[in-house]
């Protein structure tokens, strides 16, 4: 029997109860946009030490079970690429996916307030949609190269970071130049680098696993594309943050400015 996906805290797929509900939607919100490894996680963890009073919603993988997976799976999912499946279904039924999903949720203000903050979107169909729908909501996409992405997939201790779709040979190099969509994301120097890393202790398993999930996930949201959208909002709507070229602390300090 499948377990059913963990409630959503003091948020529900319902039209609000006034007076102390109100639409997600309505609300302005604070997105993080960005993809798995550009430093969301860290981003927070320094802006709650920078602002203790903030509230963050429940993140996109939370939003994701409740409000994607489970209704079209019946259940949990937690194979990587099968989950990128089932978003990517449900994108086609809801246009904006989960822009769509978070919009239609009610939130109990008395215990997120009225300027909650959301980890995260991804993908221009994602940003695009909420910014042309949910016009009180504002931007800040952290972006960081695929290499360094895989490189903090590796270095991070996550179980959901898994895909499934074979076990790496004995040429790691080869293995890796033969997944399919790889050779879009990386240049043959890099896909270089990345086999390299197993001389810092990382297993031809680990390494294949990371860079499948970044190149399945590049292949249904393109950080490029959302960024280069949300340059075009104005700046009081859309912060582009580089998590390489800024630490955590200098990330919540330009988020706290702009905000």
């Amino acid at each position: 029997m499948s377990v059913p996906a963990r409630p959503l805290p003091h948020l529900r797929a319902a039209p609000p109860r006034p007076p102390h509900e109100r639409l997600l939607a309505e609300l302005p919100l604070t997105v993080l946009v960005g993809v798995t490894g550009v430093g969301k996680s860290t981003a927070l963890a320094a802006l709650g030490e920078a602002n203790p009073g903030l509230r963050v919603l429940p993140d996109r993988r939370m939003v994701t079970d409740h409000a994607v997976i489970a209704p079209l799976a019946g259940g949990p999912v937690s194979d990587r690429a099968e989950r990128f499946r089932l978003t990517a279904l449900y994108r086609e039924r809801h246009p904006g996916g989960m822009a769509h999903a978070l919009g239609t949720l009610s939130a109990d203000t008395r215990h997120w307030g009225e300027r909650p903050l959301f980890d995260g979107l991804r993908g221009l169909e994602e940003v695009r949609h909420a910014a042309e729908h949910f016009p009180r909501w504002r931007f800040v996409a952290l972006v960081a190269p695929d290499v360094v992405r895989v490189r903090r997939l590796l270095g991070r201790a996550d179980s959901f970071d898994r895909a499934a779709g074979g076990e790496a040979g004995k040429d790691l190099r080869a293995d890796l130049a033969t997944l399919p969509g790889a050779a879009a994301v990386f240049t043959p120097a890099e896909l270089d680098g990345l086999a390299a890393l197993v001389a810092e202790g990382h297993s031809p398993a680990d390494l294949l696993a990371r860079v499948r999930i970044v190149v399945t996930e590049r292949a249904h949201y393109d950080p490029d594309a959302a960024s280069a959208f949300l340059g075009t909002l104005p700046p009081s709507r859309a912060l582009v943050l580089d998590t390489v070229a800024l630490s955590p602390a200098q990330v919540a300090q330009a988020v706290r400015s702009w905000a």
